[in-house]
């Protein structure tokens, strides 16, 4: 069975066999998860704002290679972006890292879906050239599928960690998966990934961990990820970073309280 629902006439399927299957059957070949974290890994870096920190991913960049937009939630930066106060991004594989002032950096929010983008200038950060691939736009993994997804847990800051769990549900339109699986402080905004097909495809941004306290007591929940539809529009909103300023969602009022817990 395909893996991916709602195609339409603007996806061919046997094109979407052939790219993010890597078949032209009804198997799928898989990559293995330690190679696919080597091939994820120098795409992620780690986001430290005054009042926390949280993770990142590369989704786009600009003609020129000079300017790059990094994907996180939209709470880790949202803060942050109000108070126009620095964020440091440091890479996690090279362990360089760059101090992003308000006038150095254009930051676009969908705080409706917790996804954001930070555009800014790459010149000191060895981040790759091209991204990793989006899932399509308006598409979703169908649950019972195994994914992964890395970030900088508070219990250990200073490692990228690794974890795994299985699509349980997707709710709002496509717009956002439960996953049965572990989200910590500080993983926010990492990549989660599907390790199907020919290479590793990005579909989502982690956001939330909605614990069980049905009780009373706080009991394992699940792991909330949301889509990376906004970020296949990013690259066609700049071309640098004064360009993306004007596309920059303004910050016209404080960041608003997440409806659930997060990460």
């Amino acid at each position: 069975m395909i893996l991916y629902d709602r195609l339409d006439s603007k996806y061919d399927i046997q094109k979407l066999y052939n790219n993010l299957l890597g078949t032209k059957g009804h198997s799928v070949n898989y990559i293995d998860w330690n190679v696919a974290i080597e091939i994820v890994e120098p795409h992620v870096v780690r986001i430290m704002t005054p009042r926390g920190s949280g993770t990142g991913f590369l989704v786009s960049a600009s003609a020129d290679g000079i300017t790059c937009a990094v994907a996180t939630a939209a709470h880790v930066v949202a803060d942050a972006h109000y108070w126009e106060q620095p964020i440091r991004i440091t890479h996690q594989q090279s362990g360089k890292s760059v101090l992003l002032r308000s006038a150095e950096r254009a930051i676009i929010l969908e705080e409706a879906n917790d996804t954001a983008a930070v555009i800014f200038s790459k010149a000191d950060l060895p981040l790759p050239a091209q991204p990793l691939e989006l899932a399509p736009e308006g598409k979703f993994l169908k649950f019972g599928n195994e994914i992964g997804w890395l970030g900088f847990p508070a219990v250990a800051p200073a490692e990228m960690c690794f974890f795994s769990g299985r699509v349980s549900a997707v709710r709002k339109s496509g717009r956002e998966y439960l996953v049965d699986g572990v989200a910590i402080n500080g993983v926010s905004g990492g990549p989660a990934f599907w390790n199907g097909g020919a290479n590793v495809t990005l579909i989502g941004v982690m956001s939330a961990y909605i614990a069980n306290r049905a009780t009373g007591e706080t009991l394992p929940g699940l792991t909330v990820i949301q889509n990376v539809d906004q970020f296949h529009e990013i690259s066609k909103v700049f071309k640098n970073v004064d360009e993306a300023k004007k596309q920059e969602t303004p910050p016209e009022q404080p960041p608003a309280s997440p409806t659930e817990p997060s990460t």
